[in-house]
């Protein structure tokens, strides 16, 4: 290890570079086989790691050597690209691949391209091979089988021998482990895991997802031990140093079916102004970062929702148990009180260790059912109606505060996916009703002002950030508005949140609004975690964090751990000052791994939805456009493709925007309303097949 490290000290310096072997051995004046060894060894492995660089019979670094590195995303076709560490992006055909496969870390080298394209390469080497198990339907053959991949970038099958199939039967849904990548132009070679069920057997393709997504199921026993020592009831000593809440009247409000409740609320009027009080779950008291729960916790970063099940963050006795702040149960919480202006500015705040007993669970429906003057619902509980009343009040102020400042409404249309009790599955929008905004204001609130008070006191933090869209992205999406007749003053440079925010406004009730929202948030950067302070771009905020749901959340969860500290005087930066950053990276990416098994398990489900309605008639809204086809979505949110053989005959091309596929003077443009035709469900890739019977702007 020493030598390797100084071996790359002076290809930094410029000492080793362009030096064959026996020059490189010189430098280090090794004279004994012994010691030339060495060398070759440390030259190796600096190779195998991608540092340096054999071209031209000389060693140079990786960075002067003009070649790229990247990971390969396959293509069913059997084709790939490889998106560099630079964000850039080059085509490979498949005899430039090498046996290198999706997933893989490799080195690439430009390459002329007979279809004179500036964008293809060659892979020179494979530095790390990525997939290391996939899931996939088996296929047995005579004396073998083959495990087609559910995951269609993976462009090969992996041989499986007879011996190692786990006695696994054609049309098996399985788990395999790749034992041995080709060498030379051959597949893979893997041995079954775990089976799995029948393919297409709904459970089976769910348990296949959740594989997929390397999702953990369930609890290991160290894990489970630690739980046994945690009470299920909080003790008299736990109260001590704590400010009592028991007597104010706490709610909590969810949705019908919610099972865990991280947070509950209070508001009390205080002449022209108002108190919230935000109590949030005391979950740091009963996680500690390095018992098995926290590391657990850290491992998994937040719970998985599917609409059957919940893979949580943590186990249930903590989540839905003595973490949850269920109705008339004593529980912990660390709680944000903060006095607001009639303006809707927080004048003061204050943040304590308390304790709360929750004087009722209530719902959406039953919130919204008092906001609309329901009368009956109004008529049971006094009290009840006159909190709620209340807390819309103040949550109308601080929409009312926030849409000055120029906050971006990001929701699209979301999916409300529900099963009953015979297995039917249910396809609608998620209502948006103004019950929800209650909470949505309060926690917002909530999280900007912890935000705030950690960023003043110049501490270690996970701040969730919403950096300022990419200038090119902007000028595409304004190309993208253009074509729909809509013109905006700004651009990539002087955009506000303020801006998209009026855009949005303008649509609104229109059947545009939907497709330009979507766009709008392609145009936008992802949110995510990190330790430095950048703003908050969707939410117009200066300083944002989530602090609000420590039960589902790892991000929250740690940062209730640091206020504590501060709280208690604690040395915040000994302890949190390198461990922000690592659970900030672990947490985003585990959020956008969760995001993407959540959508791939809502595809499946709204296949198995839509194979029952196969030669239905759909009114719909093109959604995205390809050059193979466009995508509609429906007014269910259920989203299909109009492949170009059930297009109206032409010769079709993408405009170089994306937004819009043209054969003469005929269009289709995202946002163009369309009627189709269910066609068919392929369940193995889930996707819908639609056929087009009328399109508004070309009848």
């Amino acid at each position: 290890m020493i030598l390797k490290d100084e071996l790359l000290k002076k290809f930094i310096s410029g000492e080793a570079e362009n030096l064959g072997v026996k020059r490189i051995c010189e430098l280090f004046e090794a004279k004994s086989q012994f010691e030339k060894t060495a060398i070759r060894n440390a030259i190796a492995e600096l190779e195998s790691e991608g540092r340096i660089v054999y071209t031209n019979g000389r060693f140079v670094k990786f960075e002067n050597s003009g070649l790229f590195k990247g990971v390969v995303k396959g293509n069913e076709r059997g084709f790939a690209f490889v998106v560099t560490e630079n964000g850039g992006d080059f085509f490979v055909p498949s005899k430039n691949l090498h046996n290198a496969l999706h997933g893989d870390t490799v080195i690439i080298e430009k390459v002329k391209s007979l279809r004179g394209s500036s964008d293809e390469a060659e892979v020179k080497k494979i530095l790390k091979r990525g997939i290391k198990t996939l899931v996939g339907t088996y296929q047995a053959e005579n004396g073998f089988g083959f495990i087609v991949p559910d995951d269609k970038n993976y462009y090969v099958d992996v041989y499986v021998p007879f011996k190692k199939s786990r006695g696994a039967k054609s049309g098996d849904k399985v788990v395999c482990e790749i034992t041995e990548y080709p060498e030379v132009r051959r597949n893979p070679e893997g041995k079954i895991l775990e089976i799995l069920g029948k393919r297409f057997d709904l459970k089976a393709e769910e348990l296949s997802i959740i594989k997929a997504y390397n999702l953990p199921l369930d609890f290991e026993e160290p894990v489970k031990r630690e739980l046994e020592l945690i009470s299920d009831s909080v003790s008299e000593s736990e109260l001590a140093g704590r400010t009592d809440f028991t007597s104010d009247f706490v709610v909590t409000i969810d949705g019908e079916d919610s099972r865990d409740f991280d947070d509950a609320v209070c508001v009390k009027k205080v002449g022209s102004g108002y108190k919230l009080y935000v109590h949030i779950a005391d979950v740091s008291h009963y996680v500690k970062f390095y018992s098995e729960i926290g590391k657990e916790a850290f491992a998994r970063s937040t719970s998985v929702y599917f609409p059957e099940r919940v893979i949580p963050m943590l186990p249930k006795k903590l989540s839905n148990g003595i973490c949850s702040l269920n109705e008339g149960e004593l529980r912990l919480t660390l709680s944000v009180i903060m006095d607001i202006n009639s303006q809707g500015v927080v004048t003061s705040f204050d943040i304590v260790n308390g304790y709360i007993r929750s004087k009722k669970r209530l719902t959406y429906t039953t919130v919204q059912s008092i906001i609309d003057g329901d009368s009956e619902v109004l008529s049971e509980n006094e009290e009840v109606t006159k909190n709620v009343t209340l807390m819309y009040e103040l949550s109308k102020l601080l929409t009312k505060k926030r849409e000055e400042r120029g906050n971006i409404d990001l929701s699209v249309k979301e999916s409300h996916i529900t099963v009953d009790e015979k297995g039917n599955i249910s396809v609608e929008p998620r209502k948006s009703a103004e019950a929800y905004k209650i909470i949505e204001e309060f926690m917002i609130l909530a999280n900007e002002t912890v935000a705030e008070y950690v960023f003043y006191l110049n501490l270690p933090f996970i701040y969730r950030v919403h950096e300022k869209p990419d200038r090119e992205k902007v000028e595409g999406f304004k190309t993208f508005l253009k074509a729909l007749n809509i013109f905006v003053k700004w651009n990539g440079d002087t955009c506000h949140p303020k801006d998209y925010q009026t855009l949005l406004e303008s649509l609104k009730g229109k059947p545009l609004f939907n497709v330009v929202n979507k766009v709008m948030l392609r145009s936008m950067q992802k949110a995510k975690y990190t330790p430095e302070n950048v703003g908050h771009f969707g939410l117009s905020s200066k300083c944002y964090c989530h602090f609000t749901s420590p039960i589902r959340r790892y991000p929250d969860l740690v940062i209730h751990a640091i206020v504590k500290d501060i709280l208690s005087g604690n040395d915040v930066i000994k302890r949190f000052s390198t461990f922000v950053s690592d659970a900030s990276i672990v947490s985003s990416q585990n959020e956008r791994r969760a995001d993407e098994a959540e959508r791939a398990m809502d595809d499946l489900y709204k296949c198995r939805f839509m194979k029952k309605h196969v030669g239905k008639e759909y009114h719909g809204v093109i959604s995205g456009v390809t050059g193979f086809g466009v995508f509609v979505e429906l007014e269910n949110t259920v989203e299909g493709l109009i492949k170009l053989e059930y297009l109206p005959r032409g010769s079709y091309a993408l405009d170089e925007g994306g937004y819009t596929l043209r054969s003469g003077k005929r269009s289709f443009t995202l946002g163009d309303e369309v009627w189709v035709k269910v066609m068919g469900v392929d369940m193995r890739s889930r996707r819908i097949d639609m056929a087009l019977i009328a399109h508004k702007n070309n009848k």
